[in-house]
């Protein structure tokens, strides 16, 4: 229950999905109550931008922060895979306006912070507990989240496709028993080929290939490989909303439940959490002596969002 960074700086070389820029990228240990930070090394006087909620003004098939002309984009693998392993602080540096997209998944992310290794930090952990019911609704897609002691996410996508059953379009998962890692990090983003000429004027999927992404025509994958896991397409949604939640800059204690989710109605429904401080408090919690496999919660906060 303490708070956790790696143990030596690791790095990577890829592509941007949307930018299609080559970027180099860096993860490096920060100290405690740091936080997820990004700084675009490329930039003049290399700014930074922390990883919150309310940076995220871009949300067109991805999650991107943005604060005055800094730019960072496609956070949300990277930030599922931190989501993860509990990272609490970290240093993201970034050749380009673009996280890497690497195989699609967070699985990339994962192996970089498995080689650093983690440790740590003489400081409790801090968690976000839901303590009443939040929903955001647009038309039929709604997001919400639930009291829960525990983790647990719950996600529905509706596609009319051949290759994408009704059964695999619905999943949930309850972290107290399921390994992120074996069965949501390696699920890949995914596209249709009639949507690639539309994203491709609109500046996006300019770096997506059959190397980074599930991509199906009108009635198969292409992929040679096929897929990782039958609901790959929902499980993907999954490590996004993941990805996406844990901008709130602490791990969930509640559960998240979506029907045709996407990474806007993610964060206005994070933003409508921070609007009320009745709806969360922000607990940390220590292991007595006395009770070795127990925890009890030793401080409460209400953060001004």
């Amino acid at each position: 229950m303490k708070q956790r960074t790696l143990k030596k700086p690791v790095k990577a070389t890829g592509v941007g999905l949307h930018s299609g820029c080559k970027v180099d990228l860096q993860l490096l240990p920060a100290p405690v109550n740091h936080g997820i930070v990004f700084q675009r090394i490329d930039m003049p006087g290399m700014p930074c931008i922390a990883a919150k909620p309310e940076f995220v003004n871009d949300t067109r098939l991805s999650s991107t922060l943005v604060d005055g002309d800094v730019r960072v984009g496609t956070v949300e693998h990277l930030m599922s895979a931190l989501a993860g392993f509990g990272i609490d602080n970290l240093l993201v540096t970034l050749s380009a306006q673009e996280v890497p997209l690497m195989d699609g998944s967070a699985a990339p992310f994962i192996y970089l912070m498995q080689q650093a290794g983690i440790v740590e930090q003489p400081t409790e952990k801090q968690f976000v507990r839901v303590l009443k019911p939040v929903r955001f609704e647009v038309g039929d897609k709604w997001v919400e989240l639930l009291p829960h002691d525990g983790y647990k996410v719950s996600l529905t996508i509706e596609f009319t496709h051949p290759a994408i059953s009704k059964s695999d379009q619905t999943v949930v998962i309850d972290f107290a028993n399921t390994s992120f890692i074996d069965e949501v990090s390696r699920a890949r983003t995914f596209g249709f080929m009639h949507e690639v000429e539309w994203m491709r004027s609109q500046g996006l999927a300019l770096g997506g290939n059959l190397d980074n992404a599930v991509v199906l025509d009108e009635q198969r994958v292409l992929n040679s490989e096929g897929l990782r896991f039958d609901d790959e397409f929902v499980r993907h949604k999954v490590l996004d909303a993941i990805g996406d939640l844990y901008l709130l800059g602490h791990q969930l204690i509640g559960e998240f439940r979506g029907y045709k989710s996407g990474h806007a109605l993610n964060n206005q429904l994070l933003r409508k959490m921070l609007e009320d401080p009745a709806n969360y408090e922000v607990v940390s919690f220590s292991k007595p002596e006395d009770a070795p496999n127990s925890f009890h919660r030793v401080n409460t906060t209400k953060p001004t969002p």
